[in-house]
């Protein structure tokens, strides 16, 4: 569900709103400060780092530890103790040295400076002439910040006195982290406008950007912070500048309801720019419900009246469907006030553009005469879904936000029971998702659950739904797997963990389509989409196939309803994955086989039914008693219980072409190139 949007900070929490508009935007995080009491050394230096003589290096790795904690704590004397009667080398290597905790790699600099204790600092750079542009990793609102110096964590961390020691020693007032943050962004960030000032004061160029084209101006308008937005814009910062996204310094403050600085931006005549996803400020306050800026924003020059109708319909339309902003009434005033704008000229009225009827609203179209729109005045149901229609239309149908309200909305029927409809809006949201080809992983689970709460509850699951949600998963794990196999080192662990739990929630979607009743023909449609997947063979972290994870108990279940409906080892989705086609011999990457991982089931006399029924399945379909894994063990050798063993001594049937590949391997008779490739790897299997 990740869009192209780009964070305004490295470190900017951000609330619902802004998911899917400017950035990869985070919910909002809390600082993490966890110190340990023992240093532990990392094997990289930050600056340039002497070499401590052989015969002292355990000894200087463990003081090392000692001295970044003095360091953090702001223990001056400590510090300059423990530094004592060290050669110059050592205390070099020791001030030089990269300690990492709790997810920071820092100096004993820039810990210091970190934590604001200006005593320390001044110990560092006036005494000892530490290089103040060593460079570390450290944690701020519970983001990582790679590449900061001591003067970064200073400015961002709000320590006037530290910023002006390290200035004073020729720090760098324009050094930039990975990201390409500034000390000034820092400060703007956490609003210090005596420590803007200074640094500008002192040469900061307010004009670098980090990676993302986000200028300082923005971050301080996102964050509200009036009086260093006054000061920038006075500095002469340029509130037109774009960042990457297409966003403008309007456009944040906007979407935040910062009024005041807004009404500041406006005064300085910044323009009612589109960004890259076809907003404008004015439809950024309109869809975040920020009435008083939309207010505000209908007067700027650039709004013309087709904008103020839209705007006034997408804000009456958001707040129909906003669960932190929910306000009926107000729907209802600003889509009155959309609606007499439109028919101001009775003559030249503005008609609304002609959209299809949506199944999920209703079936019904938009309110087109002040009429309509009076006759639904007291429905709440209608005017929910008036505004679900409203915003489809104005946002357009690829705008990420258009589903969030579309979930909600299903979710609140699903809590009322009105499961029909939740259905066929979360249906609506899927398709909207993946035409944008957004990642749905989190949708499909949200149906695997409503369908198993109807199950448990004994109502009846729509097979058409399932049948649809099958579809729609099939080509998400498709999907997926493609963003796996194409992610960049850094989003592969991400990638691997959307791709692993769509195949867990086609096994819950698939165990649930065993209780679903249907038709023969409805039947058929929904074995062909398992039919397409196991033909897609996925797989888990560790190589299992869909039928290894159909018959282990350590497959995880989701806990929220699915657990009250579908359990592993399952022998009706063992049976329907064999009917569909599942190999029955594949192997995980161990080189067990489905075989191998049953007769490990440990539940063997309380679920004696489900341990006969997948074993007998699993033979019946062609499975290999004698197939041995990586460890040269059958699962006969891997059979942890009595009864597992009976059953599968039981139903061992050895062939003459199984006992011929035995006989090759226990003889190590010559085979390869001397027979087809497939029997290579039928004997190698034995």
């Amino acid at each position: 569900m990740f869009s192209s949007r780009v964070a305004i900070a490295e470190h900017i929490p951000l609330s619902r709103v802004h998911w899917g508009r400017f950035g990869h935007f985070n919910g909002r995080r809390a600082a993490a400060h966890e110190w340990t009491s023992r240093a532990t050394a990392a094997s990289s230096t930050a600056g340039p780092r002497a070499s401590a003589p052989p015969p002292r290096r355990a000894h200087m790795e463990s003081l090392s530890g000692y001295v970044y904690k003095a360091a953090s704590e702001g223990r001056v004397l400590t510090l300059a103790a423990l530094l004592h009667n060290h050669s110059e080398g050592e205390v070099r290597y020791l001030l030089a040295h990269v300690t990492q905790v709790a997810g920071q790699r820092s100096t004993p600099l820039i810990i210091a400076a970190r934590n604001g204790h200006d005593k320390v600092v001044r110990l560092l750079v006036d005494h000892y002439k530490v290089d103040p542009e060593q460079t570390g990793t450290v944690r701020f609102d519970g983001y990582v910040i790679d590449g900061a110096t001591a003067l970064w964590c200073a400015a961002g961390a709000g320590h006037f006195e530290v910023v002006r020691l390290l200035l004073s020693h020729r720090a760098n007032v324009n050094h930039t982290t990975v990201t390409n943050s500034t000390p000034l962004r820092a400060a703007c960030f956490d609003g210090r406008l005596d420590i803007v000032r200074y640094l500008v004061e002192r040469g900061a160029d307010i004009r670098i950007t980090n990676k993302y084209d986000n200028t300082c101006l923005m971050i301080a308008a996102y964050k509200g912070h009036a009086d260093v937005v006054s000061f920038l814009l006075e500095r002469g910062a340029d509130p037109d500048a774009k960042a990457h996204c297409g966003a403008t310094a309007l456009h944040f403050a906007a979407e935040a309801g910062h009024l005041e600085i807004v009404k500041e931006l406006v005064r300085r005549r910044a323009g009612m720019a589109v960004n890259g996803h076809g907003m404008t400020p004015l439809k950024v306050a309109a869809e975040s419900c920020k009435a008083d800026v939309v207010e505000l924003l209908l007067a700027h020059a650039d709004c013309d009246a087709g904008s103020r109708i839209e705007a006034l319909e997408l804000l009456g339309a958001s707040f129909a469907n906003d669960r932190e902003n929910y306000d009926i009434r107000r729907t209802y005033h600003y889509l009155h006030m959309a609606m007499a704008e439109r028919h101001r000229d009775p003559e030249r009225a503005v008609a609304k553009e002609p959209a299809p009827a949506v199944e999920a609203y209703g079936g019904r179209g938009e309110c087109r005469t002040p009429g309509e729109l009076e006759a639904i005045r007291g429905d709440r149901d209608a005017l929910h879904m008036e505004g679900l229609k409203i915003r489809e239309r104005v946002l357009g149908a690829d705008n990420v936000d258009v589903s969030h309200p579309i979930i909600y909305r299903g979710a609140v029927y699903a809590d009322g029971m009105e499961f029909e409809r939740c259905i066929k809006l979360w249906l609506h949201a899927l398709r909207l998702r993946q035409r944008g080809n957004r990642n749905t992983h989190k949708d499909l689970l949200r149906f695997a659950q409503v369908f198993s709460q109807m199950v448990h509850l004994k109502e009846a699951v729509p097979a058409a739904a399932v049948e649809q949600v099958l579809s729609c998963s099939v080509l998400e794990i498709r999907r997926s797997m493609a963003r796996a196999d194409a992610a960049a080192e850094a989003e592969l662990p991400q990638a691997a963990d959307n791709y692993e739990s769509n195949v867990f929630t086609f096994l819950y979607l698939t165990c649930i389509s065993t209780k679903t009743a249907c038709g023969e023909a409805a039947r058929a449609r929904i074995n062909r989409h398992i039919y397409e997947l196991v033909r897609l063979d996925p797989r888990s972290r560790d190589g299992a196939s869909l039928l290894h994870l159909a018959i282990s108990s350590s497959t995880p279940v989701d806990d929220f309803h699915t657990n009250d409906v579908c359990s592993f080892p399952s022998a009706p989705v063992t049976k329907l994955l064999l009917d569909c086609g599942a190999p029955v011999n594949a192997a995980d990457h161990e080189g067990n086989t489905p075989l191998h991982v049953i007769v490990q089931y440990n539940r063997p006399i309380s679920d004696f039914l489900t341990l006969h029924a997948i074993i007998i399945g699993l033979v019946e379909a062609g499975a290999h008693t004698d197939m041995t894994n990586k460890q040269k063990k059958t699962p006969l050798d891997k059979s942890t219980t009595g009864v597992s063993e009976i059953l599968l001594k039981t139903q061992m049937k050895m062939s003459l072409k199984c006992l011929a590949a035995r006989a090759v391997r226990r003889y190590q008779i010559s085979y390869r190139h001397q027979i087809p490739k497939t029997l290579e790897e039928f004997v190698e299997f034995h």
